[in-house]
């Protein structure tokens, strides 16, 4: 994995979407070629194509960067959305947020595809939606390759959390 600076790419926003909620938004970085590039590569070190046979994209911002990986790699993407957004029968998780609670979809006949699937997100804060994910995959005999995120909010306590899918980001940050 490269050592490169993401975090001037980080955009830091107080009180969103919350009072009290330090929001991390990359839409800098999704803007400059540079950084959102050696995204891509930095996920190839750390998860090589040989070692998952599809992405789990989770709504809205893992879209991105798992849609990337798997045009790059020949390799399918998946999504998971929140409830109401897929057309077809789906599989539904709950999990608690660190500031509410929310759900996950994934339709079923996307998981029947089967396989090891990268589950990939732009932000890891407590591990409870990432954990939702990989549980609608275990569900269904999915075998999770691992989790790549680009932030991870190690201070939340998703390392210990989530510990078993091999959690792996480019940019931790410690506190406020």
């Amino acid at each position: 994995m490269s050592n490169y600076d993401y975090d001037r790419l980080i955009r830091k926003v107080p009180n969103f979407p919350k009072p009290g909620i330090l929001f991390y938004d990359i839409t800098l970085l999704i803007a400059h070629p540079e950084g959102f590039g050696q995204v891509q590569r930095d996920l190839d070190a750390l998860f090589p194509v040989s070692s998952y046979d599809a992405l789990l994209a989770v709504e809205s911002r893992g879209f991105l960067f798992a849609a990337v990986a798997g045009f790059r790699h020949r390799k399918p993407v998946y999504l998971a959305r929140k409830p109401g957004k897929l057309p077809n029968p789906t599989l539904k998780r709950a999990y608690t947020l660190e500031y509410g609670n929310a759900s996950l979809e994934v339709q079923e006949l996307d998981l029947a595809q089967g396989g090891r699937w990268l589950v990939v997100d732009d932000l890891i804060a407590t591990g409870g939606t990432l954990e939702a994910a990989c549980a609608l995959l275990e569900a269904k005999g999915v075998e999770v390759a691992g989790i790549f995120s680009v932030i991870g909010l190690p201070f939340l306590g998703f390392p210990e959390r989530l510990k078993k899918y091999n959690p792996r980001t480019l940019l931790d940050y410690h506190g406020e």
